[in-house]
């Protein structure tokens, strides 16, 4: 079990993400303020002392602690901090994206804490000033709004506990002004404008950001006092990705499948730490990369070699437990500087040439997807803002073993030949995730209606593509689409696509499972319903006796010798399959194609809708 705190926007996500793994866990808040639906969480609600939390550990086994509370719950990070010393668990914190401090700027005074942001208060007199710190932390600058009550103002949560509170510290109730933090109501133009804003460093779901554009704007100083450092020793992650990503590692039994990293991150990963050693920096094993979400990760890097007038580094792909053919693999970038302006990306050994339209890549050139060039472009674009270079760079990469892999992929079907892709778009791998294979579903229709094909020709595997293939020998190959069990989100793409008229093949399996309702007919999803088998069998007018025998059939196939294939049954079938498949391609001409096992036609229904 995993125990969080949280509390927080950062509380939210871990629940997210624990979610996922459809298992128990505990999420603690100090109050009950947050409201947060749990499906297989238990909430635990008020502080917890080191002995209680040490209790709660053992009484649940609980093996990892996810610290995603406030950055200032300093005595929190302080128990946990003592609980994990005693229990030895690891600990993961689950950190704000914070802007880098802008020591530059004369108007933004950074402060190691509340002592020192009071003292500069004292020392500039009397001033008006704004504290956007929070109630709690009202106390810690008495000394400055007793001496100066008129000339400060509070801001806290609009509710009736905070006022309260407020005016117990012996604030007075005009100086106080509410947010609301359940809208996230941040517009600091409706704020009294001061000389002084007190501000903790919040990060950016504290709207930290936005704070010192208030300030610049007002013309006023900002004070900051500065977030505690956390234990050097714990997991430090900055979103949903590296947050998985570490549960993975430091307690790989609470999912049952893992995520691994896309082709594009590793490539970034590769380009970034060659494009280091370029500009003579130090590498570590690891490099920090951002996601295009723009969350940070770390990933490891196996070697770095510098030859002549470039440097390569190599990154060995995990994939997870998704089955991706380059898990293990080797990824390769090489850059160098040139005199031509920009960034420009090559093909290198294993990586492929694009030879077809539609991909929304250039024919002719690397089979890179855009989300990993901008990845790449926006790793080197940082590190040449720090280290100018005139001219350009060009980032050439590899996989050694892709000329091989690309047979085993889609690719050949593409129009990408010599390699496997470069792919990617939110930078991680999740197991067996169907957004990639509905991504290539996507490509291969844009291949097609690029070359001028009219028809997408729809199939769930070799089976039912061989028969489509002899309904339509005139179509091109790039025409036949596997759609595997998304029939639904498939034909949802063709409608995107403006495809004018789709012929699918169904295989009785899948027929049976989508005349139900079911648009993904994977067997995790959703099993053979022998009633809504009998329904149907009832409606074609079955005898009682082949409606009696249903009960026994373990496989749909059965169903092929049971009923007669001139039955009316198969035509039933085929027009409810119909009525679901309209609700994802509404318009344009729809044929369904009932095909036998051995491979012949068994029924088959046209639909058109303007």
């Amino acid at each position: 079990m995993i125990l969080i705190f949280g509390g927080t926007t950062e509380g939210r996500i871990a629940v997210q993400v624990a979610e996922e793994a459809e298992k128990p866990f505990i999420y603690s808040t100090f109050g009950p303020e947050q409201k947060i639906e749990l499906v297989n969480g238990r909430r635990h609600i008020g502080p917890m002392e080191p002995e209680n939390m040490i209790d709660c550990i053992r009484k649940n086994n609980v093996q990892l602690i996810i610290d995603a509370a406030h950055p200032f719950a300093k005595n929190l990070h302080k128990n946990i901090e003592e609980v994990a010393i005693t229990t030895q668990l690891n600990v993961i914190r689950l950190e704000r994206n914070y802007a880098e401090k802008e020591q530059n700027n004369p108007n933004i005074i950074y402060t190691t804490g509340y002592p020192e942001a009071l003292a500069y208060l004292l020392k500039e007199g009397e001033k008006q000033v704004l504290f956007l710190t929070g109630l709690h932390t009202i106390p810690h600058f008495k000394e400055y709004w007793e001496k100066y009550p008129e000339r400060c103002t509070f801001r806290v949560l609009d509710r009736d506990s905070s006022r309260n509170e407020a005016c117990g510290y012996g604030i007075k109730p005009d100086r106080l002004i509410f947010f609301n933090n359940e809208t996230q109501d941040e517009d600091l133009n409706r704020l009294p404008v001061p000389d002084i804003i007190v501000s903790k460093e919040s990060g950016s779901s504290g709207y930290f950001e936005n704070k010192i554009k208030f300030a610049d704007a007002a013309g006023a100083k900002l004070l900051v006092v500065s977030r505690p450092t956390l234990p050097k020793e714990w997991t430090e992650v900055f979103g949903p990705y590296g947050l998985r990503l570490a549960i993975d590692r430091l307690y790989p039994d609470f999912f049952d499948l893992h995520c691994g990293y896309t082709t594009g991150s590793c490539a970034t990963a590769a380009t970034k730490a060659a494009m280091m050693t370029l500009c003579g920096l130090t590498v570590n094993e690891k490099v920090s990369i951002k996601l295009p979400n723009g969350e940070p990760i770390e990933i490891p890097v196996k070697e770095i070699r510098k030859e002549g007038d470039r440097c390569s580094a190599t990154v060995i792909k995990v994939s997870g437990d998704d089955p991706d053919v380059t898990n293990g693999e080797e990824i390769i970038s090489s850059v160098r500087f040139i005199q031509e302006e920009g960034i420009h990306f090559k093909a290198g050994k294993g990586v492929g040439t694009v030879t077809l339209p539609g991909l929304g890549l250039p024919v002719g050139g690397p089979a890179i997807n855009k989300v990993p060039k901008e990845m790449m472009t926006a790793e080197v674009t940082g590190l040449l803002k720090e280290h100018p270079h005139t001219g350009g760079v060009e980032i050439t990469v590899s996989v050694p073993s892709g000329e091989e892999l690309a047979n085993k992929t889609f690719n050949p079907r593409l129009g990408v030949v010599g390699g496997i892709s470069i792919i990617g778009t939110s930078g991680i791998v999740k197991p067996f995730s169907h957004e990639a294979f509905v991504s290539s579903i996507k490509k291969e229709m844009q291949v097609a209606l690029a070359l001028g094909e009219k028809q997408i020709i729809l199939n769930s595997g070799a089976r039912s593509e061989k028969t489509m293939k002899e309904l339509f020998p005139q179509a091109l190959t790039n025409a036949f689409v596997h759609y595997g069990n998304y029939i639904g989100e498939t034909l949802a793409l063709a409608s995107e696509l403006d495809v004018k008229e789709v012929s699918m093949g169904l295989m009785i399996g899948k027929a049976v499972k989508l005349a139900e309702g079911h648009a993904d007919t994977h067997s995790r999803k959703v099993q053979m319903n022998l009633e809504f088998i009998k329904q149907l069998a009832h409606e074609s007018l079955c005898p009682s006796e082949t409606i009696g025998r249903i009960d026994k059939l373990v496989m749909a196939r059965e169903l092929l010798e049971l009923i007669p294939l001139s039955d009316p049954f198969y035509n039933t079938l085929l027009s409810h399959c119909m009525d679901v498949c309209r609700q994802f391609y509404p318009h344009g001409t729809l044929n369904l194609y009932l095909i036998h096992d051995k491979g012949q036609v068994i029924a088959r229904q046209t639909n058109s809708q303007t």
